[in-house]
């Protein structure tokens, strides 16, 4: 299954970056994405269930969001949803993954200045939006 989600979370791990031996960035870390509503019998918001999804972004993006994140900061997140199966020989489970295409701090939570990186050339920017 692949299709393309918007998740809002928080960003539950510490963004963990690697480059692949072909020379490729990649960044991933785990997102905690809470269900909130408002109970009108007791005035309150309460969570009701929280979903964890694994993120991963690849080249700029990677760099971007590895200089960017941390543990605690409030994102929302656009890419492709990937659920699969796994077994490890001891434990088994459903892992849901978001291969990102673009990725931002949420601003219903605090304000954020935008600071530029150079890009090259718009042959190269369209490269960067290619999923790995």
């Amino acid at each position: 299954m692949s299709e393309q989600i918007t998740v809002r979370g928080l960003v539950a791990t510490s963004p963990r970056s690697v480059v692949t031996e072909s020379g490729l960035a990649v960044t991933s870390f785990r997102l905690a994405a809470p269900s909130r509503r408002f109970d009108s019998e007791t005035s309150s918001w309460v969570t009701d269930a929280t979903n964890w999804y694994t993120v991963s972004s690849f080249r700029r993006l990677a760099e971007n969001v590895a200089s960017s994140l941390a543990k605690g900061d409030r994102v929302l997140v656009h890419g492709k949803m990937r659920i699969r199966d796994w077994d490890n020989g001891e434990r088994s489970g459903t892992a849901v993954e978001i291969d990102a295409d673009t990725m931002g701090f949420d601003l219903v939570f605090g304000t954020g200045t935008l600071e530029r990186t150079p890009f090259g050339d718009e042959e190269d920017a369209e490269t960067e939006l290619q999923p790995a």
